[in-house]
């Protein structure tokens, strides 16, 4: 996982801005004449936005799904953006790669909440804030804060390794290999660990979870 996420970073360092003349060139090409490469184009120069709304959860195993979702949410987002409108894609398209990275989580079940705790982003939020709806109810901002809490409480009843392997990797973005070193076992077990904590949260937030 480590060697396809570097690899998929080399590429996107190799992904040049797009000017606005070439942008809106490919844009026509694309929407009034079907150009398959101009939509590839587009796609792949929007890519970095992909990968900044990835950025947050990239202590995650599952990273290069996360990614993979965005990437289609990209694509829907292609398919679906009038450009004749006047609205920057950037804007449209960051609601479409943001809602299939959350709804993956939320589906997969992987971060258990322990992974979207403490880590805020340029924007200042944490991966968590960006599930909570900006216009919620009071109800449900009181709920979130039981909810955050009960994550602690969680949090603190685990194993020491288990906790220590959350802590470390998923609120903090650890290395896997710095963490392995640490406590003299192999990644793989750090990764049975990280698993193993990730059930137990589950499990001890289950009731609560669903009324969340």
């Amino acid at each position: 996982m480590l060697l396809r996420l570097e690899e998929y970073m080399q590429e996107l360092n190799k992904i040049a801005l797009l000017p606005p003349e070439k942008e809106a060139a490919l844009w026509c090409a694309f929407k009034e004449n079907g150009d398959a490469d101009a939509r590839r184009q587009i796609i792949q120069a929007y890519q970095p936005l992909v990968f900044k709304n990835a950025l947050p959860y990239r202590g995650l195993d599952t990273i290069m799904d996360i990614i993979q979702e965005g990437t289609v949410g990209l694509i829907e987002a292609v398919e679906n953006y009038e450009h004749r409108r006047g609205v920057a894609f950037s804007l449209f398209a960051v609601h479409r790669i943001r809602g299939r990275i959350l709804n993956f989580l939320r589906r997969e079940g992987a971060v258990a909440l322990a992974c979207l705790e403490e880590r805020v982003g340029e924007d200042g939020l944490s991966p968590k804030d960006r599930l909570v709806d900006p216009g919620v109810s009071v109800a449900e901002q009181a709920e979130e804060h039981e909810l955050s809490a009960r994550l602690r409480e969680a949090l603190a009843r685990l194993p020491q390794k288990e906790r220590l392997v959350l802590e470390e990797v998923c609120i903090g973005s650890a290395a896997v290999g710095d963490v392995a070193a640490r406590l003299n076992v192999s990644p793989s077990h750090i990764y049975r660990l990280q698993k193993t904590a990730i059930r137990r949260i589950r499990g001890m937030l289950s009731r609560f979870m669903q009324r969340w």
